[in-house]
């Protein structure tokens, strides 16, 4: 999989058609197909104390059928609710929620994300919250078809699980008991690396003259540069002189008609030819 921050205030996201599948086969694509285009109907409203919008959840989905990718763009202000809810919710961990076959894992990944103290929900609740009113007549049925089977998938492959028990009113349960678990070792790598860097200026790992030369001769912003901000640090670690290759990119972007993506697309097409 492969997250890409563009200037152009999106997010491209590319991945193997195989991680939507489940090892399922889908010779004609029909099946991903559908759930793009479900995708890109579906609209997603976010509403803070400054503005009301609303965006389709996904755009311009393309299906490489040669490479067996598929790529698709996501608006800046649903990934940034994404890895940053600030009513309740956790950052999304988007490589973690890809994995789960269990709707019933994620809806228990978006609860416990970043939960620390003990949680309860009663039973009637539950079943609400997991479109399973009408099922599971018996609480047992429940736990084993809905928590059980999460449990496990949280336990294989989220940084966050849980433990639970139940509450009681004479012999019939009521409500459940869920007590958070972080396994840092399951974390997105990519994330918490992003997290980190987040909480440190840009001259913790670029050098002064090359931000000087981005915002004042290429004419970056602060949030385009810590959008390229890997591409930038690789290059100054990778290119034998990056403030020299700088220069002789913007003598070249003059003519064209996005400079700033000119010369990221350089300097990767630089870095890859290294």
């Amino acid at each position: 999989k492969k997250i890409e921050h563009t200037l152009f205030d999106t997010v491209h996201i590319t991945m193997p058609i195989a991680s939507l599948l489940n090892g399922e086969s889908d010779e004609n694509y029909t099946r991903v197909k559908q759930a793009l285009l479900s995708l890109q109907k579906k609209i997603f409203t976010y509403e803070d104390e400054k503005e009301w919008i609303s965006i389709s959840i996904i755009a311009l989905p393309k299906i490489k059928k040669r490479s067996s990718v598929v790529s698709f763009q996501i608006d800046s202000h649903i990934w940034d609710c994404c890895l940053d809810f600030s009513k309740g919710f956790r950052k999304y961990e988007l490589a973690t929620a890809m994995k789960f076959k269990s709707v019933y894992s994620m809806r228990f990944y978006e609860l416990l994300s970043g939960q620390k103290t003990k949680l309860i929900y009663p039973l009637e609740q539950l079943k609400e919250m997991f479109k399973v009113q009408d099922k599971y007549a018996k609480t047992n049925d429940f736990v084993r078809k809905v928590i059980e089977p999460a449990k496990n998938e949280l336990d294989e492959l989220s940084p966050y699980t849980f433990e639970w028990s139940a509450n009681k009113e004479g012999k019939k349960i009521v409500s459940f008991n869920f007590y958070p678990i972080f396994k840092p070792e399951h974390r997105d790598a990519e994330l918490y690396k992003k997290e980190l860097q987040k909480q440190t200026g840009l001259s913790w790992d670029l050098g002064r003259q090359v931000i000087s030369y981005l915002k004042t001769s290429l004419e970056f912003s602060d949030k385009e540069i810590k959008n390229n901000r890997d591409l930038f640090v690789t290059a100054q670690m990778e290119l034998p002189d990056i403030m020299t290759e700088l220069a002789i990119l913007r003598g070249k972007s003059r003519t064209k008609t996005n400079p700033k993506g000119w010369i990221i697309n350089a300097l990767k097409g630089k870095i890859k030819d290294k």
